[in-house]
């Protein structure tokens, strides 16, 4: 209880907070459309944020409840054209130091979520005094409704959420570019160096051969031999290469078959337990099965393990892979042991990576792709009954009413004195009466929003869970 009354009062001394931010708000607001000081925009703006970043950690902290900003990315840094200048629109610079400022006040203005924090701030103090007797009462009933309410317009829309998808798939998309790049690269320097050389070896050997078959056949018999074994090794060598390309009996088992080949290749003791119902689509196949393989090399070439254990499974549609060696440790993808090179195949398929090593070991790295199994996506998930989609249709056509008429413009009403009761319920009521009938209506309308996005939410989840 003291715990919460704590949070409670953070949130009330943030509200000495918010008022000023208010208050320089509507001045940077004038200065910047009235005056044309449009230098004060960017730094009001950042203040905001800064309020909404506070707000939102305490509301984590006090209701458990995870706002996740919902500001559109960040523009990229200008680049130069072919003569060194900088354009931004029609006007070209010398150094990016005006297109950059041009490029964030044009982000900072047309970012809707700017506005929704400003919407916020202006109507966050009048909702925190109407919670205020929540707060005394009910302090964890008043911070969950509270959270419901920061969730409305602080939390991250489909437009900010696609934004940041797309951002990070051009990110993911030059990831992948790259990697193969220098996948190309390793190949090509493969086939050079090894295999063409052998190639050209095998030809001189053949030639000499050719040239000693009417004078020395014996000598011809044995050059042609060593070409012989020559061709061995080469061919020995190309399927080593195409196995690094794609390994057969990962194209025809499937990622399980794979690893417990890699487990009886490997000079150590390798213990496999998969249980993979699904198997993933080939490109995600290839990034595990490569990856587990870096990892069984570190193991014996970096750890000086002796045994290790490799785990394949599905959480919900998320494939988890975990690899622990009884090593010394002491893996650091910054020593560049390939585990960097791991970290960026999982990259391109938002792939995570977490590793457990410290010194003396064990080692125990877990990787995680999330949403990978087709059969997931594939299969149909249990649709919505009846009264549930019912009720939810019910619940996003009328929660309006409660929240803002009778709630809030009711207290709008209330507090400036306006003299006007209409079909406002609580102005109709007895004075004790009119703001416990507000506080009740805006509680009842945002807990009839929150009912209608958590219902399908919650049917999803445990119908994602049961495929698994």
């Amino acid at each position: 209880m003291l715990r919460k009354f704590g949070h409670v009062l953070a949130l009330l001394a943030l509200l000495v907070v918010e008022l000023i931010a208010l208050a320089s708000s509507v001045l940077t607001l004038l200065a910047t459309f009235g005056l044309g000081m449009v230098f004060l925009f960017p730094p009001q703006v950042r203040m905001i944020r800064w309020v909404t970043r506070a707000t939102r950690h305490v509301v984590h902290a006090s209701a458990g409840v995870t706002i996740e900003p919902p500001y559109l990315p960040q523009p990229p840094p200008p680049q130069p054209q072919s003569d060194g200048m900088y354009r931004s629109n029609r006007t070209l610079y010398k150094t990016p130091r005006m297109p950059a400022w041009n490029d964030r006040w044009k982000w900072l203005l047309t970012d809707p979520a700017t506005w929704r924090d400003g919407l916020w701030l202006l109507l966050d103090p009048l909702v925190k005094v109407l919670l205020v007797p929540l707060f005394i009462l009910l302090p964890g009933r008043g911070l969950r409704v509270y959270a419901m309410w920061c969730e409305m317009l602080l939390a991250a829309t489909v437009a900010s959420r696609l934004a940041g998808q797309v951002n990070h798939l051009s990110k993911v998309r030059n990831l992948a570019v790259d990697t193969q790049a220098a996948e190309m690269r390793r190949i090509e320097r493969d086939l050079h160096d090894g295999t063409q050389a052998r190639l050209v070896a095998i030809g001189m050997t053949i030639g000499a051969a050719e040239e000693l078959m009417t004078t020395d056949a014996a000598a011809a018999k044995a050059l042609m031999a060593k070409a012989r074994e020559a061709s061995a090794e080469t061919l020995t060598e190309l399927r080593r290469i195409v196995r690094g390309i794609h390994p057969p009996v990962l194209a025809e088992r499937g990622l399980a078959d794979a690893v417990r080949a890699l487990a009886m290749d490997s000079a150590l003791r390798v213990t496999v337990d998969a249980d993979l119902p699904h198997r993933p689509e080939a490109p995600v196949e290839a990034a595990a099965y490569f990856a587990v393989s870096e990892l069984l090399a570190n193991s014996a070439r970096h750890g000086g393990a002796k045994s290790v254990v490799i785990d394949l499974s599905c959480n919900g549609p998320n494939l988890r892979i975990t690899v622990a060696d009884d090593g010394w440790g002491g893996a650091d993808p910054a020593k560049g042991s390939g585990l960097a090179g791991i970290e960026r195949r999982l990259a391109a398929f938002d792939g995570v990576m977490a590793i457990n090593s410290p010194p003396g070991g064990p080692t125990t790295v877990t990787m995680e792709l999330p949403r990978v199994l087709p059969e997931y996506w594939a299969g149909e998930l249990p649709k919505l009954p009846r009264w549930k989609l019912v009720t939810v249709l019910a619940l996003h056509l009328t929660a309006w009413c409660p929240l803002f008429p009778q709630g809030v413009v009711a207290a709008i009403f209330k507090i400036f004195g306006v003299d006007e009761e209409t079909w406002f319920l609580a102005l109709h009521l007895p004075e004790p009466w009119q703001w416990p009938v507000i506080a009740f209506m805006i509680t009842l309308g945002l807990i009839m929003y929150v009912t209608a996005v958590a219902l399908p939410a919650l049917h999803e989840k445990k119908g994602g869970a049961a495929r698994c």
